[in-house]
């Protein structure tokens, strides 16, 4: 069977190209956005590029999360409470952009874009610097709701994908998919333990239909974990981990969040040289 390989050149595309060369493996760090603040929320996302993220996550909090776990939950409620909006969160992008080049991706859901506009918000978000859109409740059979403007943009939408989706799932997903497809580690949320057998199988049976970069996500806690799963896959994905640490420091997360990310770079990059 014919694979597909990544064609179309993004911000993403190219910063994971980048990578390649030396054999290096991804290292993406998620945030939710507004927690505790927007402006703690921009600190971070600079010492996370700083620290070593080759792409980062903004979650726009939304009161019904269904594919986090009760940590990103919680962030979602501290964020919404302090007063973060799709707007403001926009707003918080395009000040980021001013001094980050590291690639933004956004991962919301269905229901605040269609609340909020769907033209409206993939104009917005392409203009002010967002470079991919992850929306975990739009499969990939329902993104031509969104194709006629991301198409028109600077965007792309990633693929998700969990152990249980079908072949011809992953099929699809894969011809969709422009830089990465994000692989999902276990059945469950964001925060729950990931299993590397369960991850290993997923990345394999994609691998059958592309040469795509496969990043993992979900079940990463520790460094230790993100080069286990950086052994098997092209990257990896650090969300409910990095946002423990701003829920126990607060707007004093920034030196903790940043010393985590360095942690996180160093296991990433000795999982580059080895294999599982």
């Amino acid at each position: 069977m014919k694979r597909k390989t990544a064609s179309k050149e993004t911000a993403i595309s190219r910063a994971l190209s980048g990578l390649r060369p030396g054999g290096r493996k991804a290292l993406i760090c998620y945030v939710c956005a507004g927690d505790p603040d927007l402006m703690t929320t921009g600190r971070l996302v600079r010492v996370m590029a700083e620290a070593g993220a080759d792409i980062i996550e903004l979650g726009v909090p939304f009161s019904d999360p269904l594919a986090d776990g009760p940590v990103i939950q919680r962030a979602s409620n501290r964020a919404i409470g302090a007063g973060a909006t799709i707007s403001r969160v926009l707003g918080l992008v395009r000040d980021i952009r001013r001094d980050v080049e590291v690639p933004l991706v956004l991962m919301t859901y269905a229901n605040p874009i269609f609340a909020y506009g769907v033209s409206r918000f993939v104009q917005e978000a392409g203009t002010y610097g967002v470079d991919g859109l992850i929306i975990p409740d739009l499969p990939v059979e329902e993104w031509p709701v969104l194709d006629d403007h991301v198409q028109a943009s600077s965007m792309e939408i990633i693929p998700m994908l969990a152990p249980n989706s079908p072949d011809a799932r992953l099929r699809l997903a894969v011809d969709r998919a422009t830089s990465f497809v994000y692989c999902v580690s276990v059945l469950g949320t964001s925060g729950t333990r990931g299993h590397l057998d369960t991850a290993r199988s997923l990345v394999a049976r994609v691998r059958h239909f592309s040469d795509i970069p496969l990043v993992l996500g979900f079940g990463v806690g520790e460094p230790s974990g993100a080069r286990r799963y950086a052994q098997v896959a092209d990257g990896v994905v650090v969300g409910s981990a990095i946002v423990r640490q701003v829920e126990r420091y607060g707007r004093d997360s920034v030196r903790p969040v940043a010393r985590f990310v360095s942690q996180l770079r160093a296991a990433v990059d000795e999982a580059s040289s080895s294999h599982v």
